[in-house]
């Protein structure tokens, strides 16, 4: 049930929880402040997040850290070349019941968590990464005909490596299409690291504590929901998103030349629902043009599909977004 409170009270209460997951979150993981905003966009608006990155950037231990810091059940998927989807789903095993009697009972998978770590997800062949399909869109799993509904909050984080590394297999479009945010993890400062040995290489080892629980989580997606948007507003991220398309009449040259295809409508969805979660980040409780050109990166970045010409000359889907958004007018002449 949506709270009932002024915007006032609900905004100062939604900032008052964040700030306290990230000071918790903090404990642990030193810097990626934006990083840590966009994993905790993803929970609080119903997301799921990719997180990319080259090994040792502490992608596993930002998602431990926020599972420790929710009072949610966590579970934590290494993905390797043999893993099957079964080892995900959970499969239906012949037991024997008291009177000696066997049946099948279903074995649940490490996907029946509130909280799933699917780490380095792209070293999985294709076939097991869509394994992730369903539960990821409908939150339920369907084996042998019968369907598995996920407890609430359910949010995947996966990790995965560059694709330029060895062993690893793109992810699927379908896949791509259903993470709400894709986040690159950047080598940290000399500060930072400086900050990261000192944590690592001493006695004490800082672990995060759980600060809200599964009911609050329910409730802050709500009051993200109830943050209104002009008609003004949500036409910008629709032009924005039908920008990335190149069949349409007037597109960006550099989409026309580079891009294969353009987002789909989930694009719009997270630029909306991350620009409200900005707003009230930014104690507003209405969200601006500004709010969703500050999405627009990690909202859209995994949902273009570039040509050939684009794979081949190196270009990337940021460089891509940025001439969009170079070019694109906040409202429609």
């Amino acid at each position: 049930m949506a709270e009932t409170r002024p915007p006032e009270e609900l905004t100062a209460a939604f900032n008052s929880d964040v700030r306290r997951l990230r000071a918790e979150i903090g404990k642990v993981i030193v810097g990626q402040e934006a990083i840590v905003d966009g994993v905790l966009s993803c929970l609080l608006t119903g997301g799921h997040a990719l997180l990319e990155g080259v090994p040792g950037l502490g992608k596993t231990m930002l998602v431990r850290a926020l599972a420790q810091s929710v009072d949610l059940s966590f579970s934590r998927i290494q993905f390797t070349p043999d893993l099957m989807p079964a080892d995900i789903l959970g499969t239906n095993m012949i037991v024997d019941d008291d009177d000696g009697h066997k049946h099948f009972e279903f074995q649940r998978g490490p996907i029946f968590a509130n909280i799933v770590l699917a780490d380095e997800i792209n070293r999985a062949t294709p076939k097991t990464q869509s394994a992730l399909l369903e539960a990821m869109q409908e939150q339920h799993v369907t084996i042998s005909r019968t369907s598995y509904t996920l407890e609430a909050p359910f949010l995947v984080l996966a990790t995965q490596n560059p694709l330029e590394m060895e062993g690893t297999y793109p992810l699927p479009e379908a896949q791509l299409d259903r993470f709400f945010f894709k986040l690159k993890v950047e080598f940290p400062g000399r500060d930072h690291l400086h900050k990261i040995l000192e944590r690592t290489t001493s006695t004490e080892q800082p672990a995060a504590q759980p600060v809200i629980g599964q009911q609050r989580v329910l409730q802050m997606r709500e009051v993200i929901r109830q943050v209104p948007v002009s008609h003004e507003i949500q036409d910008y991220a629709i032009r924005l998103l039908q920008a990335t398309h190149p069949q349409r009449p007037g597109a960006v040259e550099v989409v026309s030349k580079y891009v294969r295809y353009g987002s789909s409508p989930r694009g719009a969805q997270a630029l909306l629902l991350g620009a409200k979660i900005l707003a009230l980040l930014d104690d507003r409780f209405a969200a601006s043009v500004d709010d969703v050109r500050a999405v627009a990166f990690p909202a859209l970045r995994h949902r273009l599909i570039l040509n050939f010409e684009g794979e081949a000359e190196g270009v990337s889907t940021d460089q891509v977004l940025e001439a969009i958004l170079s070019q694109l007018p906040e409202r429609q002449a």
